[in-house]
């Protein structure tokens, strides 16, 4: 594998000054693969942080800092952190550089990888260098040095993890992303986000109505989804950060969008021409052509990662059933024949696998399928009904509904094989229909 080498730079981003003076060294060994459903989690030691000029601010904020690095690491499912009961030296007190580490007090302890971190903070302005070692090998992975106030410790953390992220699997991972969900409050439902362990949860539409099926842009800068403020189901198209946008709102239904992969250009189910058919439409809701043409239903478009195919759920055999469409053959495929009733199609990062909702004995499950097999794998049972799955932008996890907590719809996160399944989110009332939005690290 090729040496990564980093050269001194300035990067200014998000209000961080980051500072990139340690080299990368190279790898001698493949990538961790997220999506290995055998998958055991690789054991980090993350020690205290060295406080540069010793005062208390700097120990509360590098405790600060180490929970949310943990929390971050943790929610992984590939990399768990190790209890602190067990190391055998402070990098804190002998020193947090390659060469004064004794990798052994390690190794010895059963730890793969190894962080350190130095923190100063010098009139409100933090200053953290983290670093990343390969334990077994005694070698230096990752050094980054961030500055900023102390209001972006969370942000030079988790740009950090993104690092980790890349390192080890070749991906940045999910730790610049973020989550749009649907969400009751007195009653009606509105759009939210949160980031991708479900802190920082802002309200993004106020309707006083119901909205749905938010939809991210590939670049995170525009969100479409569906709501009834003017009486039917009408797509409501918003950039978040320059505070305009459209709607969408041809006769009868205008449902289920979905953001063409690097393009300014949507999927989306409408009905003014009788029944539900998808089209491909501009921001403004213009007509660029009719994707699919058959008497059943035609709803819930979701594209490959590449933009050139299109899954969507379809009743023109009868129940709805999932089916494929290559634009170039424009030729559609079924692709689900287990059940009479498969909806809800989500395309993984790596463009191989099918996420979708099957009912079966009145059970409502995910389910995803290999396209290579065409076999479907059960991913939930037994648990309440199951339903919206979203894949994380490495395709390592997979958020969903799930009613398991007494009935009340939440959104809970779970591996991509189906394992460890936990809450996102402890919000009042019913939240659904989780939307992930690609990694911003994969820009950068």
């Amino acid at each position: 594998m090729v040496n990564k080498i980093i050269l001194y730079t300035l990067f200014y981003c998000l209000g961080l000054h980051l500072f990139f003076l340690v080299p990368l060294y190279a790898r001698d060994y493949d990538y961790i693969n997220v999506t290995n459903p055998f998958l055991k989690k690789t054991p980090v030691a993350v020690t205290d942080f060295k406080t540069f000029n010793g005062h208390a601010e700097e120990l509360n904020i590098g405790k600060t800092a180490i929970g949310i690095l943990k929390e971050a690491l943790d929610f992984t499912g590939y990399l768990k952190t190790m209890n602190p009961v067990a190391f055998l030296s402070n990098p804190a007190e002998s020193g947090i550089q390659l060469g004064q580490i004794n990798f052994r007090d390690w190794t010895g302890i059963g730890a793969d990888l190894l962080i350190t971190g130095g923190i100063s903070e010098v009139d409100g302005k933090i200053t953290l260098k983290l670093r990343l070692f390969d334990t077994f090998n005694t070698k230096l992975l990752i050094g980054k040095i961030y500055t900023g106030p102390q209001s972006q410790v969370r942000k030079m953390i988790h740009l950090f993890c993104s690092e980790i992220s890349y390192q080890l699997t070749g991906k940045w991972g999910i730790f610049n992303s973020k989550i749009a969900f649907v969400s009751t409050i007195n009653g009606k439902k509105e759009i939210f986000s949160c980031d991708f362990d479900g802190h920082n949860i802002k309200q993004i539409t106020s309707h006083k109505s119901i909205s749905l099926s938010p939809s991210w842009s590939s670049d995170g800068k525009w969100l479409a989804y569906v709501s009834y403020a003017n009486g039917k189901p009408d797509l409501f198209i918003k950039n978040l950060e320059e505070k305009r946008g459209s709607i969408i709102n041809y006769k009868g239904m205008n449902i289920s969008p979905d953001w063409m992969p690097g393009q300014k250009k949507l999927a989306a189910a409408l009905s003014f021409s009788g029944d539900q058919e998808i089209y491909l439409l501009t921001l403004k809701g213009e007509i660029i052509k009719r994707i699919t043409k058959s008497w059943g239903i035609d709803v819930s478009p979701d594209f490959s990662p590449d933009g050139k195919k299109i899954v969507f759920s379809s009743k023109r055999s009868g129940t709805p059933q999932i089916y494929i469409k290559d634009f170039e053959s424009d030729r559609p495929i079924r692709l689900t024949f287990n059940g009479k009733n498969n909806t809800s199609p989500a395309w993984s990062p790596d463009g191989k696998k099918i996420a979708y909702v099957g009912i079966e004995d009145n059970n409502i499950d995910i389910f995803v399928m290999p396209l290579d097999t065409g076999t479907p794998v059960q991913l939930t049972m037994n648990q309440g009904d199951n339903e919206d799955p979203s894949w994380s932008p490495d395709g390592s996890m997979l958020a969903f509904t799930t009613t398991r907590e007494g009935g009340v719809s939440r959104i809970f996160v779970m591996n991509a094989s189906g394992s460890d399944p936990r809450r996102l989110l402890s919000l009042k009332g019913r939240q659904t229909q989780p939307d992930w939005s690609l990694s911003k690290g994969t820009e950068n």
